[in-house]
């Protein structure tokens, strides 16, 4: 007899393992239809794109950086560079985010990755009560608040737009 994680992709079941091994809640949901941006997301969950936390990778240095923004923002990279006081950041391209995240693009949480990576949270964020971040595919999303989610990834608050 086959659990219901047995037919989840190992994403998925990664995300589930960091949410519960944080002390966060397994609020975990997967859908038939693929959420694979905020406003697909939105419209699936009934919510405010501004309520979706998009995971975004960027790269600095060789290195990923995860900022965590919401789905009505775009992130304004020369903005966070300047107040983070490093170089230029960029976008990271699909093959360095699975590589840093385990995760495709459209489907990246902002936890189970195979190690931790620096991340920011954006701070408009806060306006919400209940955010939706990716849960690592494109067909899951989970739920938490803004508390939650900083003490989880260990993020940095920062202004991103």
């Amino acid at each position: 007899m086959h659990k219901a994680t047995d037919l989840m992709p190992d994403p998925v079941i990664n995300v589930r393992s960091a949410l519960t091994a944080s002390g966060a809640q397994d609020t975990v949901r997967t859908f038939d239809v693929s959420v694979p941006t905020a406003a697909a997301a939105a419209l699936v969950l009934g919510c405010d794109v501004a309520a979706i936390t998009n995971s975004l990778v960027f790269e600095l240095d060789g290195e990923p950086l995860l900022i965590l923004a919401s789905g009505a923002a775009k992130v304004d990279s020369a903005l966070v560079a300047d107040q983070l006081g490093i170089g230029k950041i960029r976008r990271a391209k699909p093959d360095f985010v699975l590589k840093h995240t385990g995760q495709e693009v459209g489907g990246v949480a902002p936890v189970g990755h195979p190690s931790r990576i620096r991340t920011l949270l954006d701070t408009s964020l806060q306006e919400h009560p209940l955010l939706w971040a990716g849960a690592g595919d494109h067909n899951s999303m989970f739920s938490i608040n803004y508390e939650e989610l900083r003490a989880i990834t260990n993020a940095e608050e920062l202004r991103v737009r």
